[in-house]
């Protein structure tokens, strides 16, 4: 399992036995088909920021009514997201959008289906403070883990200046740096492994980079290309919703919403930031059939013309092909008193 391998060499990078991010402002050892996970130079790693991070991310005390806390919608079990479409917040109202995995989040230029977050330590504080979501003021947030011996010995030890809402923020970013999956039989493949591709996985994967056009934007490797789109996703009677045009102010930008990593997403479903798709049947259907018609579509969802047998193999690659082999699988840690 993931905490077996690839952890242990993580927080040995941290500092655990050598200063190696000390000197760095990347994760190099990460699974096979993994980039680089690069490290802010003002949120350097470290073993002890790591498990800090761990404990904040489980711990329910963070949201205003003490309910719920960041692996409520971040769910290992479930992907490290959630298994509905909008997730229920502190008070009981769901999310206006499908919570996305934090899986190789780290890979991520941009947070946010909108976009909104440049990084993992400007994210981190958003679903603290959204009422929606986990509803907490900072000022609150910061009394309430000084008034815990456990978490203000340690946020002291690890910060110059102890407990504030940003040190809350770079320890639950540098937590999530850590939760990473890689090896799927793709990546084996890209590594020298010709066989690692075989039969109907093999078929798709030609598929995926071909007649489908997947691989125009979710770039191989990475699975992305950091960029907006609009597949035409997020329409109703009343037009459509904003996107990156929220925060952009462009017309243009409406109905764009930032392409998904794809590793390990049949763990995930349901799919689009709307969750409007159960399936990965559903999304190849989708695809197929050239996305949902509006003005500002992007010119390259088009009709597919797939056959039965293409969407079937299609659908076995974005399942099997693209499963990791040590998938992220973490117990909640013991919380400090």
């Amino acid at each position: 399992m993931f905490q077996d391998v690839w952890l242990p060499a993580i927080l040995l990078l941290c500092g655990l036995a050598a200063p190696a991010w000390g000197q760095s402002t990347y994760v190099s050892d990460v699974p096979l088909g993994i980039d680089w996970i690069i490290v802010p130079d003002d949120n350097r790693m470290s073993a002890e920021k790591v498990s800090l991070g761990k404990q904040l991310f489980f711990d329910e005390r963070l949201s205003g009514n003490q309910t719920v806390s960041c692996a409520t919608c971040h769910d290992p079990a479930k992907g490290w997201a959630d298994d509905c479409r909008f997730t229920p917040g502190a008070h009981g109202k769901p999310t206006t959008r499908n919570v996305p995995s934090i899986v190789n989040a780290g890979l991520h230029r941009t947070l946010f289906w909108d976009g909104r977050a440049a990084s993992l330590e400007e994210q981190a504080l958003s679903p603290l403070v959204n009422p929606i979501e986990m509803d907490i003021r900072l000022d609150l947030l910061e009394e309430r883990l000084r008034g815990i011996d456990g978490y203000r010995k340690q946020f002291e030890a690890i910060f110059p200046d102890g407990v504030t809402a940003d040190n809350v923020s770079r320890a639950l970013a540098a937590f999530q740096r850590t939760i990473l999956a890689g090896e799927t039989p793709y990546d084996r493949f890209r590594g020298g492994h010709a066989d690692a591709l075989d039969g109907e996985i093999g078929v798709g994967s030609g598929l995926f980079f071909g007649k489908a056009h997947c691989g125009n934007c979710h770039i191989a490797k990475v699975y992305t290309d950091h960029q907006f789109h609009n597949i035409g996703t997020g329409l109703s009677p009343s037009g459509q919703e904003k996107g990156l045009a929220a925060r952009t102010g462009q017309d243009a930008d409406v109905g764009k919403f930032r392409t998904p990593l794809l590793r390990d997403l049949a763990l995930t479903a349901p799919y689009f930031h709307d969750g409007s798709k159960a399936t990965l049947e559903e999304v190849v259907d989708f695809y197929n059939d050239g996305g949902g018609k509006n003005p500002n579509l992007d010119s390259h969802i088009v009709p597919l013309k797939l056959t039965d047998a293409e969407k079937q193999a299609l659908v076995k690659f974005l399942r099997e092909g693209l499963r990791s082999r040590d998938y992220p699988t973490i117990e909640k840690p013991e919380l400090p008193e």
